[in-house]
């Protein structure tokens, strides 16, 4: 009869301590601040790198000049590298936080576009934004406006709808600068 006793009762405080162990967790969880919104996104200052690049490419390179909403789309990655193809990059967010990027390269067109948007493909489909042609490309993942120019490839990627792409593709603003020396 002791022994049925003595489990009863160590199954009975096992039972109270994982009580007070959950009443203490709940407590825990309730009133100490936790963020369920995810990481934040980290934002960059691309200024000094475009003063660089647009010494450094061999063609004028793009770069956004009043955005509708300007204040709310978000930089947040900025890259050049000579040696690939004299490949720019500069990607944002945007207002509904899509990804809107701008890639500019010497690469051939077909394997450049292709990479940048994630195997989008050409389309018929091409408009006037801001004084030059751009192709609609239809991608699974990335859409993207595409515009060639003499010696690169400058192409509008993401995401967002085309709507944004477009306000990107007519707020680009191309400069070279020559190299100071």
């Amino acid at each position: 009869m002791a022994g049925t006793r003595s489990s009863k009762q160590t199954v009975r405080n096992m039972l109270q301590s994982l009580a007070v162990i959950g009443i203490a967790a709940a407590v825990i969880y309730v009133f100490i601040p936790h963020d369920d919104s995810g990481v934040p996104v980290k934002t960059v200052d691309y200024k000094v790198e475009l003063t660089t690049v647009r010494r450094a490419a061999p063609y004028p390179v793009a770069a956004p000049v009043g955005l509708p909403d300007q204040e709310r789309w978000r930089a947040t990655s900025v890259s050049y590298d000579g040696g690939k193809d004299n490949a720019w990059h500069l990607g944002f967010l945007d207002p509904q936080n899509q990804y809107v990027a701008i890639e500019q390269s010497t690469a051939p067109v077909e394997k450049f576009v292709a990479e940048v948007s994630r195997d989008a493909a050409k389309t018929e489909k091409s408009q006037r934004i801001a004084g030059a042609t751009w192709t609609y490309w239809d991608g699974p993942k990335y859409d993207a406006l595409v515009r060639q120019d003499k010696g690169s490839t400058t192409v509008v990627t993401g995401t967002a709808p085309y709507a944004q792409l477009v306000a990107m593709a007519g707020a680009l603003e191309s400069k070279k600068t020559p190299p100071t020396g």
